[in-house]
């Protein structure tokens, strides 16, 4: 059997029969891997450094808030090559971590040069991550398999969210920081050359909806998304959860030393405990076919996040902890992954460069605002106090929003 049949023999791995998806798929699991080692050495660093759970809050949020320019990002998305673009913002996170990595080196590194370099990554993200997200459904060639090809990508984030913390915690321990962060660099080599060996047809312009001119645009994205409630009241959700629950990540460093008597490695563990279930939940959805039940799916994903982290917060021994958060990620990013794949069922073509570029601002700029408050709170009443208050919320917010979510995206057209 040839690997082309032995692809298209599998559900779960069909997309993989495309050769330019095989090629970005390897060549962005290769870069993930050294992304989520970077995370976890820069929460050590700045953890190590300042002491203080408020300044994993500033570096969070100086990472994220520069998602608010991602609804100029989808107008650019929607009118140039984005493959070229991602060549682009995949060179500059190369020369991010790079930085970073001379300055742990020599030792000059400070909380605020990491604030600094987290702020410029920010930007780039502003407009990879938006751009990763509308660059699936190119390489899906058949729209049947764009929800496989979403899965995928997932879990391939997720798998790298299993493995890198994992090695991070040991490079760290044994080596330091300034390790991570030069392998993250290299690491950003794979994914550049598998872009550039990409071979794509010459790009059809998707018609760009009725009016011309960026701030013309800029309107028309936002007034479809608020005059579809399928996309809008989902983008409600995620916006919630990733305010309220999401940033319980920025608490790890906290939790791994001041509540488990940890290291490195054992935040590397609670990390790679939230990836195995992320990773278990995107691969569970990548076989599924039929998108008309992904509303019940979101639902339910984003009620088990708020109930594991609850539990969670209750628990003072690893492991207790690590199935745990192993439920949280799985909860987390089923949630995320269902819910962008709806919203690119749902999209119509000349839109999905705006639509997705909402899709991500919905969960990258909530998610600083609540790292800001998260690490605030945790000042005052800890860190387990903090990931109660805000579990709580997400399950209320979940409730709020259920019938709604379950009704429009089993009945919209595009759902199958």
């Amino acid at each position: 059997m040839t690997p082309l049949n032995f692809f298209r023999s599998l559900s779960l791995l069909r997309s993989l029969k495309y050769r330019n998806y095989r090629l970005y798929f390897f060549g962005q699991g290769v870069s993930l891997v050294g992304s989520w080692m970077q995370q976890v050495a820069m929460a050590w660093l700045v953890y190590r450094l300042g002491n203080s759970a408020f300044l994993l809050g500033v570096v969070a949020f100086a990472n994220q808030v520069p998602g608010f320019l991602m609804p100029l990002a989808g107008v650019l998305l929607d009118r140039a090559d984005r493959r070229r673009i991602l060549v682009v913002t995949q060179t500059l996170a190369l020369f991010q971590a790079a930085t970073l990595a001379v300055l742990s080196f020599t030792g000059a590194v400070t909380v605020w040069h990491v604030v600094g370099l987290s702020f410029f990554q920010g930007l780039i993200n502003a407009l990879d991550m938006p751009g990763r997200q509308s660059f699936a459904a190119e390489m899906a060639e058949n729209k049947e398999d764009l929800g496989n090809v979403i899965a995928l990508n997932s879990s391939q984030f997720n798998g790298a969210r299993l493995v890198g913390p994992a090695i991070a915690g040991v490079v760290i321990a044994a080596y330091g920081e300034a390790v991570c962060f030069l392998l993250n660099a290299l690491s950003f080599a794979a994914v550049i050359a598998a872009l550039l060996a990409m071979r794509l047809p010459p790009r059809r312009k998707p018609p760009q909806g009725s009016v011309s001119g960026v701030s013309a645009q800029l309107l028309e994205g936002f007034s479809y998304v608020k005059n579809t409630p399928a996309i809008r009241i989902l983008l409600l959700l995620i916006s919630w959860i990733s305010l309220l629950g999401v940033p319980f990540w920025i608490l790890m460093p906290v939790l791994a030393r001041d509540i488990f008597s940890g290291g490195p490695q054992t935040l590397g563990f609670l990390a790679s405990g939230i990836g195995l279930g992320a990773l278990v939940g995107t691969l569970a959805l990548a076989s599924f076919r039929n998108t008309r039940h992904h509303g019940r799916i979101i639902v339910g994903a984003a009620a088990l996040f708020g109930a594991s982290l609850a539990a969670f917060s209750f628990v003072h021994t690893l492991w207790l902890a690590l199935p745990l958060a192993a439920m949280a990620g799985f909860g987390m990013i089923t949630h995320l992954a269902a819910g962008n794949t709806s919203l690119q069922m749902i999209v119509d073509d000349g839109m999905r460069g705006r639509v997705m570029s909402y899709y991500t601002m919905s969960f990258t700029i909530s998610t600083p605002f609540g790292s800001l408050v998260a690490g605030s709170l945790a000042e005052q009443i800890g860190a387990p106090g903090t990931i109660r208050i805000g579990a709580v919320c997400c399950l209320l917010g979940t409730l709020y929003w259920a019938r709604k979510i379950i009704a429009l995206h089993t009945s919209h057209p595009n759902a199958r």
